[in-house]
C-alpha cells in the first residue's frame, strides 16, 4: 500500500509535459507504425505488437564490456584484458553524475510508460477473449514492476508513477524519489496482482519466454531477498542520510530482521509450485560426467525444466560474447579477442570434488592460503593428465587443476588445456605463455588471467567458424531459488538451519558434491560460517550469470571484495612451467576500486536538470 506522500505526488507530479528532456518517455516507436492509439488497440495483431514493444525494454544482448551484461566484467568474478570500454572506468571508480555509460533511467521509464499505456487500452481490443486480455494486461503489469526493480537495484529507490497515466503537468520543483519501502511495496503489489492473473505455463513454443506465474513469483522472491539484505535494510551507511522533499529518509534507518521471513516464504512458494526441477543430463552412467553434463545442460538444453524465465539468445546476438572468449591466434580458431577470462578469485573458489571443501581461504600477497583439509595442491605438475570431459589428449597439468568440482571443468579453460570437447578445428592445445600456442603479448585483446571462460561455448557448435548456435538465457532458474531460500532460512529470526542445509545441498548434489555439513562438520550451529559458505556456493553456481555484481553490493561486502589488485598467472613467462607463477602486475587495467558511494550509481545530471530538487545518492 502506498503512503500518503506517494499518493499525493502521483496525483500532482507524474507527467513530463513541461520537461523537454524527458518527453521521450512518452514516445511509442513500433517500427514506423503510424496507427493512432485507437487503431492500435482495435485489433489483436497490433495490440500484440505493442506488447512485444513493452517486452523490448528488457535487458538484451551480451555485450560484456558496454551493455547490461557488463555487470559480469565490473565484478570480481571476471578478469577481462581490455583496457578500453566503460566497464573499466567503473571498475576503477572513474565515473560520476555526467557518465552516460550504463545509465538506464530514461529507457526504463520509457518501458514503464509504455506498459501503463498498454494496460489502460488492452480491454478495447475486440478480437481477443476476455481471458487473453487479462493475461496480456498481467504481462504488462509485471514488466512495469520489473523495470522499477531494475532501477531500484541500480540507483536505489526512484520516483513511482503507479497507475497514473503520464498526461499531467509536472512541477519540477516538487518531484523527488520515494522511499525504499514505497518502491518495494509498489513492486510487490504489482507482482502479486500479476501472479493472480498469469498462466502457470506456456504450452506453445512461440510463447516461450513470455511471463508466467512462476516468473512473477521468482521475481518477487528476488526482490524480497534484496530488501532483506543489509544494503536495503537499515545499513549504518545511510542512517541520517538522504531525506527526500516529503520528509522521509529514502532508506530504512534500522534493520528489520523479519524481512528475511518474507524472503524465505516467497522463495519457498516458488519451490512449492513443483513445476521446476534441477536439470539432470539423461543417459550417462558415470556420476562425474553426469554432473558435468547436467551443469552444461542448464544453458544448452533449450527450455529445460530448470528455467523459470528465459529468453532466446540468437547466434547474432550471442556471437559477440563467443568471439571475446575465443583463442586469439590464426593458428588456432581463426581469431577472436580472447580477452574474456575468469578471475583467479573465482577459479580458487570452485570446491574440491572429493572433500567438497572450498580450497582457498584467503591470500598472503599473491600466494593462496590453502585449506589443508580440502585436498587442493597449489604447486607442482602432473604429467599425462586427462581432462575429465575433454578426453582427446593428455597434457602436463598444474596440480591446482586436479580433483575440482564438476562445474570447474565445464566453466574454465585453463592454461595447458585443450579447446573444448569437439574437434571441428582439430585437437588444439592452448598455452598462454609468451611463445605458447595462444601467446601473451602486448595486445589488450589477449587473455591475461590464464583462465579463458568456456561455460557458454556450446561443444556442439563449430565456434571456430563463427557458428555459435542458440542458447536460452535464464533470467531465473531453480538453483538460484534454492540458494535464495537457503540464505533466507539461515538469516531469519527463527533460523531454520535444516532447511538452509537441505536446499544448499540439493544444488551441490547436482554437481556431485557431498553435503556441506559433511565437508564442514563445524558448520552445524554456526550461522556465520554457513553464510560464508552459501556465498561461495552462489559465486560458483551462478558464475557469469550477472548475479555476483548485485549480490556483493546488497550484502554490503563490496568494499572488501572489490578493492584489490587482481592476481593473474605470469603469462609473460617464456615457458609453460613458469607461466603458472602468480603475479599481481600483469593485469593492464589495474586494480579494482570501490568506495562507499559506489554501492549505487549517482542520479545523473540529466535527471537533476529535469527534477531540480531530486535527492542525490550518498557520496555524490
Amino acid at each position: 500500500m502506498m503512503t500518503k506522500s506517494i499518493k499525493y505526488t502521483i496525483l500532482s507530479v507524474v507527467a513530463c509535459s513541461m520537461l523537454v528532456s524527458c518527453s521521450n518517455y512518452l514516445d511509442v516507436n513500433l517500427q514506423g507504425n503510424q496507427l493512432t492509439m485507437e487503431e492500435t488497440f482495435s485489433k489483436r495483431a497490433t495490440a500484440e505488437r505493442y506488447l512485444a514493444h513493452v517486452y523490448s525494454y528488457l535487458s538484451t544482448g551480451f555485450d560484456i564490456l558496454n551493455g547490461d551484461y557488463s555487470v559480469v566484467s565490473r565484478s570480481d568474478e571476471a578478469l577481462l584484458s581490455y583496457t578500453y570500454g566503460a566497464w573499466n572506468n567503473f571498475r576503477q571508480g572513474a565515473f560520476g553524475v555526467s557518465s552516460n555509460d550504463y545509465h538506464i533511467w530514461a529507457s526504463r521509464y520509457q518501458g514503464i510508460s509504455q506498459a501503463t499505456i498498454f494496460m489502460d487500452n488492452i480491454l478495447n481490443v475486440e478480437d481477443l477473449s476476455a481471458e487473453q486480455k487479462v493475461i496480456m494486461k498481467a504481462e504488462a503489469r509485471f514488466l512495469r514492476a520489473y523495470y522499477y526493480f531494475t532501477l531500484l537495484r541500480q540507483y536505489g529507490p526512484v520516483y513511482v508513477w503507479g497507475d497514473q497515466m503520464p498526461d499531467q503537468f509536472i512541477d519540477a520543483e516538487t518531484v523527488d524519489r520515494h522511499t525504499v519501502e514505497q518502491n518495494v511495496d509498489f513492486i510487490l503489489s504489482e507482482y502479486d496482482k500479476a501472479i493472480w492473473d498469469l498462466p502457470e505455463q506456456r504450452t506453445s513454443t512461440s510463447e516461450y519466454g513470455r511471463i508466467t506465474k512462476g516468473t512473477a513469483m521468482a521475481a518477487k522472491a528476488e526482490l524480497l531477498l534484496y530488501a532483506a539484505r543489509p544494503l536495503f535494510n537499515g545499513c549504518a551507511l545511510y542512517r541520517g542520510e538522504m531525506m527526500n522533499l516529503y520528509g522521509d529518509y529514502l532508506f530504512p534507518q534500522t534493520p528489520d530482521p523479519n524481512k528475511w521471513d518474507l524472503a524465505a516464504k516467497a522463495a519457498k512458494e516458488v519451490i512449492d509450485l513443483k513445476m521446476y526441477d534441477l536439470y539432470n543430463y539423461p543417459g550417462v552412467v558415470d556420476p562425474f560426467e553426469k554432473a558435468m553434463r547436467s551443469y552444461m545442460g542448464v544453458f544448452f538444453e533449450k527450455w529445460n525444466n530448470e528455467v523459470i524465465w528465459g529468453k532466446w539468445a540468437s547466434a547474432t546476438e550471442y556471437g559477440g560474447f563467443y568471439q571475446r572468449a575465443l583463442p586469439r591466434t590464426s593458428r588456432l580458431l581463426g581469431g577472436g579477442n580472447s580477452g574474456t577470462g575468469a578471475s583467479l578469485k573465482l577459479v580458487d573458489t570452485y570446491p574440491m570434488a572429493s572433500t567438497g571443501r572450498y580450497p582457498v581461504t584467503g591470500y598472503d600477497g599473491v600466494r593462496p592460503i590453502v585449506d589443508r583439509l580440502s585436498g587442493y595442491e597449489a604447486t607442482g605438475f602432473t604429467d599425462n593428465w586427462t581432462h575429465p570431459l575433454d578426453k582427446f589428449a593428455t597434457f602436463k597439468a598444474h596440480n591446482s587443476l586436479k580433483g575440482r568440482d564438476a562445474r570447474f571443468y565445464t566453466s574454465v579453460l585453463a592454461n595447458g588445456m585443450y579447446w573444448i570437447e569437439n574437434s571441428f578445428q582439430g585437437t588444439i592445445q592452448l598455452t598462454f605463455f609468451n611463445g605458447g600456442t595462444a601467446s601473451y603479448y602486448s595486445s589488450q585483446e589477449c587473455l591475461k588471467s590464464g583462465f579463458l571462460w568456456r561455460r557458454f561455448s556450446d561443444p556442439g557448435a563449430d565456434v571456430g567458424k563463427y557458428a555459435y548456435g542458440n542458447i536460452v538465457w535464464p533470467y531465473y532458474r531453480l538453483a538460484e531459488i534454492y540458494l535464495n531460500y537457503a540464505e533466507a532460512c539461515n538469516e531469519k529470526p527463527d533460523r531454520d538451519e535444516a532447511e538452509a542445509l537441505k536446499y544448499m545441498n540439493l544444488v551441490r548434489a547436482r554437481s556431485g558434491l557431498n553435503k556441506i555439513e559433511e565437508a564442514y562438520p563445524e558448520v552445524i550451529g554456526n550461522q556465520t560460517l554457513l553464510r560464508e559458505l552459501l556465498r561461495k556456493e552462489r559465486m560458483v553456481e551462478l558464475a557469469f550469470e550477472g548475479k555476483r555484481y548485485y549480490d556483493v553490493r546488497t550484502w554490503m561486502i563490496a568494499e572488501q571484495e572489490f578493492n584489490y589488485r587482481p592476481h593473474t598467472l605470469n603469462l609473460a613467462a617464456t615457458n609453460y612451467e613458469d607461466s603458472w607463477e602468480r603475479v599481481d602486475d600483469m593485469f593492464e587495467p589495474g586494480r579494482l576500486v570501490f568506495e562507499p558511494k559506489h554501492y549505487f550509481l549517482p542520479i545523473h545530471e540529466n535527471q537533476q536538470a529535469e527534477m531540480r530538487n531530486i535527492t542525490q545518492n550518498y557520496g555524490w
